[in-house]
């Protein structure tokens, strides 16, 4: 084989080993170009060229594009002319064999043309994506077989290009599988299936040179004890951690991640929210939707941390962060690992919202191809603290954190209700549903929230409407919001009260005065979305305009009402386009942190899927805590 290089410093050479001089290089601009006559499989001869930005190949006869005609209509042969290495994601060697030769559309023209005879080669597979025509959020991996006499051109191909794809910084190398990505699998996620999810999508890893530690949990709780017990030191050595499973799986991982390492305060709180169970706090607690300016119930200086991982032995310490003086080691270690330490989510739960809300579709496929492309979107997560698990108990704080939803009333039954019918696999929930409805049940409670600007507008709006004597069934309309995508404008916003320097900063920390507003009443069921919650039963969600990494809770409190309302909100609720926020009986509020009391003997809470006892709480939201390997659903 002879390898020449022009006065430009670009390679070309011929498939059969001599110089390529038909190819013109004049218009090479950088030196790393690399350009080779080689086999394309099921196309033919092509010119190959490398440059900074991916791969391209034309057609060395013009008339492999020429047009067929059949019945007089005239075919043109689709042939892809190049992929960009961000849509490549892996290149390897195969076995020395036979390439073929053109597509069928020309053959009836140049059935004699020895283009049409297969022959054996040495051959190279470059690795990529697509996205489908129909549905542009599903991505299906693509493959191109490349073939030449010569064994040491082929080495050179994969050499270069496996060197191009290496500069990619985002891309991981080791990862956790609980399966180095660790990831976990959950064999028993949704129908039963995580293990032959993870069998599906595992090639796309091998293919990718990502180095995979697999880990198949046992038991409720064996995610969270291993990455609990994980030292920091060597989380750093692995580039993300892949949860096989669904939303409660994530749950559980997510937590086993923060509540040993995250020392966050606890959320703020108007300053009777303690005690205010005491004699069901009549004196205490002002008429529905009276807004009460007070100062938030925390010390900068003497906030209480949440350092342990267990809710019975929660640590309280003092610290400060630098946005009022020193952080410790921990917090800047936690700090640098978060910046690069990133989740994946390989779905194989029952409803899986969060993949859905953050690459569009529940395609296992998809999920992967994001992680080896080194996708990246940041997400809010929730911190809900239980201060109380009963209307008898001790306040004993104990934290959870939740990345996508955290419900009460109609949304705890559910879930209650569905745990005895887990054989069901994921229609237990449409069963458990159905039977919660018919009970019809509210549950008397006091939620205060912390007022927004824009609460201040909608609250002065709305007043005298929304709670008048003679209340319509239909709502006001509700403004319409900027729906999260792909590169979201709001998203990528990064709000006046976060420090580059502090990671626990949150929208009321520079606040002179913090106003809450309280709704005391009976409720069908209470939520705080962090995301929209997309899922197949909500195409558009919980909260069509509720964004990954806005910094915000969106809470939704149902008041009792008729069960044709309820239903016909239910029902608006599962229709894509639907207004299920439209009626009298429906509050929602965008606000960083809110507080719960329940003034029943039961209270149940739904937390990203998994129950949580919770008499009393209070909440707040981090804005861009995690990272996932996800880019945003496109539509």
């Amino acid at each position: 084989m002879e390898i020449w290089r022009d006065n430009v410093g670009s390679i070309s050479i011929g498939r059969d080993n001599s110089p390529l001089h038909n190819v013109g290089v004049q218009d090479v601009e950088a030196p790393s170009i690399l350009r080779s006559t080689l086999f394309l499989d099921h196309v033919g001869d092509v010119v190959l060229t490398l440059d900074s930005e991916g791969l391209s190949w034309d057609l060395l006869d013009s008339f492999e594009t020429d047009e067929s005609v059949c019945l007089g209509i005239k075919f043109s042969p689709k042939i892809a002319k190049e992929t960009k290495f961000f849509d490549v994601y892996g290149v390897e060697f195969v076995k020395y064999g036979f390439m073929h030769g053109s597509n069928p559309a020309n053959v009836g023209k140049y059935f004699l043309s020895c283009k049409f005879r297969d022959s054996e080669m040495h051959r190279f597979r470059v690795h990529g994506v697509q996205k489908s025509h129909t549905q542009p959020c599903l991505w299906v991996p693509t493959t191109y077989t490349f073939g030449h006499k010569d064994l040491e051109t082929c080495q050179l191909w994969v050499n270069r290009i496996n060197a191009s794809l290496k500069i990619k910084k985002e891309r991981p190398k080791n990862l956790l599988v609980c399966s180095a990505i660790l990831v976990f699998v959950n064999p028993r996620s949704g129908k039963a299936n995580g293990w032959r999810t993870w069998e599906s999508v595992a090639p796309i890893f091998s293919r990718a040179n990502v180095e995979v530690k697999v880990v198949v949990t046992e038991r409720a709780g064996h995610a969270f004890d291993v990455m609990a017990s994980l030292a920091n030191k060597e989380l750093n050595s692995y580039d993300g951690v892949i949860a096989v499973g669904g939303d409660g799986f994530f749950n559980e991982i997510l937590n086993g991640f923060l509540l040993p390492r995250y020392r966050a305060r606890h959320p703020p709180f108007p300053s009777d929210f303690i005690h205010s169970v005491e004699g069901k706090g009549n004196a205490l607690v002002p008429k529905s939707n009276e807004t009460v300016p007070e100062t938030a119930h925390k010390n900068e200086d003497n906030s209480p941390l949440i350092s342990s991982s267990t809710c019975n032995r929660s640590g309280l310490e003092n610290f400060r962060t630098e946005d009022g003086a020193n952080p410790t080691d921990q917090d800047l270690e936690f700090s640098r690992l978060k910046e690069r330490f990133r989740f994946g989510i390989i779905p194989a739960g029952s409803t899986d919202a969060i993949v859905m809300c953050t690459t569009g579709t529940r395609d296992p496929v998809t999920s992967a191809l994001h992680i080896v492309l080194g996708k990246r979107v940041y997400l809010d997560i929730a911190q809900v603290v239980r201060w109380k698990a009963s209307s008898t108990a001790n306040i004993e704080p104990c934290v959870r954190y939740a990345a996508s939803f955290a419900g009460y009333g109609f949304y705890g039954d559910v879930i209650t209700e569905s745990e005895k019918y887990r054989w069901m696999g994921p229609k237990r929930y449409d069963y458990a549903g159905t039977k919660v409805f018919l009970r019809h049940r509210s549950y008397e409670a006091e939620v205060a929230y912390m007022e927004t600007e824009s609460e201040k507008i909608n609250s002065f709006a709305g007043k005298g409407h929304l709670f008048s004597r003679t209340r319509a069934v239909w709502g006001p309309e509700k403004s319409e919001r900027a729906v999260c995508r792909m590169n979201c404008g709001v998203c990528k916003r990064r709000p006046s009260y976060m420090s580059t320097r502090s990671p626990r900063a949150t929208p009321y920390s520079r606040s002179e005065e913090t106003r809450w507003r309280r709704c005391r009443g009976h409720f069908l069921s209470i939520g705080a979305a962090v995301i929209s919650n997309r899922n197949e039963r909500a195409p558009d969600g919980l909260v069509a305009d509720a964004h990954l990494s806005d910094g915000f809770l969106h809470l939704l409190l149902i008041r009792d009402c008729p069960r044709a309302l309820y239903l016909w909100h239910l029902t608006q609720l599962a229709k894509r386009g639907g207004k299920p926020l439209n009626f009298e009986f429906v509050e929602q509020h965008k606000t960083p942190a809110f507080t719960f009391t329940s003034f029943g003997n039961e209270s149940v809470w739904n937390l990203d899927g998994e129950l949580f006892h919770a008499h009393q709480l209070s909440a707040q939201v981090f804005q861009g805590l995690i990272s996932l390997f996800a880019s945003g659903p496109e539509v």
